[in-house]
């Protein structure tokens, strides 16, 4: 508080003199304004979260989508699976530090090791594969991690359309041998396959730091 007063009296000071370097009054009207300390209730940081966390899991899978489809046009499904084993993780990390986030996806059944989900992902696949079972619509959701500085936003993942089980369904009926070849090759431990239209793949995970929701408010 004593901080704040000194600057603005600094200003006002300014103001007074004849300096050919008088601050303006927008600046003056800035500096407070940047000063005054932001009052938010949780229930409004959670919602901001909320509507954050889609945006970046949309761009993410926005990106992912458009160059996979991409890579399919230029070197078929085997060279596509070739391309997410080298740039995958790469877009996400370049949309993570665009908005100084954490995203990754994870899954039960996950293909790179990289996916394997961590222990509270774990309670967040399982929530998910109920709701699945039991016919209950998985919607986006936040949880707090480290006493509530950082706020966990996941949303579901699910098999969109026929496409994905190029990748993703049955050996020898949707995956063609060569498929099958490349997915050995690369993952040997793949578990990303025998889906089925509409099964849950996985989730988005992102870690929010609550100090930069609470900057978009």
């Amino acid at each position: 508080m004593r901080k704040k007063i000194c600057i603005l009296l600094f200003l006002i000071g300014l103001y007074g003199c004849g300096s050919n370097e008088r601050v303006s009054k927008e600046v003056f009207e800035e500096v407070n304004k940047s000063m005054e300390v932001k009052k938010v209730n949780e229930a409004d940081v959670i919602k901001e979260a909320l509507k954050w966390g889609d945006e970046i899991s949309t761009e993410a899978q926005s990106q992912l989508i458009t160059a996979l489809q991409n890579a399919i046009g230029e070197k078929g499904i085997p060279g596509a699976i070739e391309f997410c084993n080298v740039q995958a993780l790469p877009i996400l990390n370049e949309v993570a530090s665009k908005y100084n986030v954490k995203i990754r996806r994870a899954s039960h059944r996950y293909r790179n090791p990289e996916d394997k989900p961590l222990d509270f992902e774990e309670l967040i696949l399982d929530a998910y594969a109920y709701n699945l079972e039991n016919d209950i619509s998985n919607e986006p959701n936040i949880q707090k991690l480290e006493n509530g500085e950082i706020l966990f936003y996941s949303k579901a993942i699910h098999i969109p359309n026929a496409l994905c089980l190029n990748c993703h369904g049955t050996i020898g009926k949707e995956i063609s041998t060569e498929t099958e070849k490349k997915l050995m090759e690369l993952y040997p431990e793949d578990k990303a396959t025998g889906h089925k239209l509409g099964d849950l793949r996985g989730i988005w995970s992102i870690q929010i730091p609550k100090k930069e929701v609470i900057k978009r408010m």
